[in-house]
């Protein structure tokens, strides 16, 4: 008995592979497919800005790092005792307000050389709603729990976030002209716009999306959404909230993800790492004793084998791990 949808999907044309550098943002959803990129020791750098939910946030941050903005402190604000950016997650907030921009603009000057020379930028977009300051009509990417009267909340259309991207796209392509893009919309649902609102939301950034991927040969459409929405479509694949896709769920995503994305040489590579990761997160109840002297030791020696044989393998932090 066949109780879901099979699904079948094309894989990517030119798919990600150990050589390959990745740069994501986006959602929170981004979170899940760049931790297990970068469990599996793939090269990656995930949200420069923390996470950002919708296009235009998307857009202007990934314009901030091609064009080396740095930001000063006339761009940020303070908010119960805390120094913060409209453009930033609160990861980047602190009391002092030069530590904050010491860390934004260090990952501002990271992310434009990494995005010069990265083969593949990931994009997942959560929201098509955009908030605005009702004092100066400014765009947020994180409201930073700040009173709701401050903001203004708006539905952008798809021709508004069609171009925007597509401007940002057209910018990228000049300074990286080889780099292949890979949108995702994201399978959180966004239950606060209400559920008729998350699903006019989710439209306009899957129009948009695969009108871009109809104008750019060098864009890509992986479905995580349709994934969840429309293969899983059932709330024992939610967390709690019944909004979240819970672990089992993203297991199921990152699998697909795996199948249709990363190319097929680098399946063995990451089973091995898989298994150096798995036994570095042993926690030995006797570490000193000399069977786990020798469970170190031979992981050691795993460890220099696989650098050996795959020199783009960083795996420095485990090699001292088992020494």
């Amino acid at each position: 008995m066949q109780l879901t949808l099979s699904p079948s999907f094309p894989p990517l044309r030119q798919r990600i592979s150990y050589q390959d550098t990745v740069l994501l943002t986006g959602s929170c959803f981004t979170e899940h497919i760049h931790d297990r990129l970068a469990h599996h020791k793939f090269r990656v750098m995930g949200n420069p800005n923390g996470i950002l939910f919708n296009p235009l946030s998307v857009a202007d941050s990934m314009d901030s790092y091609l064009s080396g903005r740095r930001y000063i402190e006339d761009d940020l604000f303070c908010l119960n005792e805390l120094w913060n950016s409209w453009d930033h997650h609160t990861r980047f907030s602190d009391t002092d307000p030069g530590l904050v921009l010491e860390q934004i603009n260090r990952s501002q000057e990271a992310a434009g050389a990494f995005l010069r020379k990265a083969g593949f930028v990931i994009i997942t977009l959560g929201s098509a709603f955009q908030y605005y300051l009702k004092e100066s009509g400014r765009p947020v990417s994180n409201n930073h729990r700040a009173p709701a009267q401050w903001f203004e909340k708006k539905l952008l259309d798809s021709t508004e976030i069609t171009e925007a991207l597509s401007a940002m796209l057209n910018r990228l392509l000049i300074v990286n002209p080889e780099v292949q893009i890979l949108f995702t919309i994201s399978p959180v649902r966004h239950i606060r716009d209400g559920v008729i609102d998350n699903n006019r939301s989710k439209a306009r950034l899957i129009e948009s999306v695969h009108e871009l991927c109809g104008r750019y040969a060098q864009a890509h459409y992986f479905p995580a959404y349709e994934l969840v929405i429309d293969i899983l479509r059932d709330y024992r694949f939610f967390d709690i909230d019944f909004v979240h896709p819970n672990y089992l769920a993203t297991s199921f995503v990152w699998e697909q993800f795996a199948e249709l994305c990363l190319a097929p040489e680098a399946r063995p590579v990451m089973k091995e790492v898989e298994d150096i990761m798995t036994a570095r997160s042993h926690r030995p109840r006797f570490p000193g004793t000399e069977a786990h002297s020798r469970f170190r030791e031979e992981y050691r020696s795993r460890v220099q084998a696989l650098m050996q044989r795959y020199p783009f393998l960083d795996l420095r932090a485990e090699l001292d791990y088992f020494s």
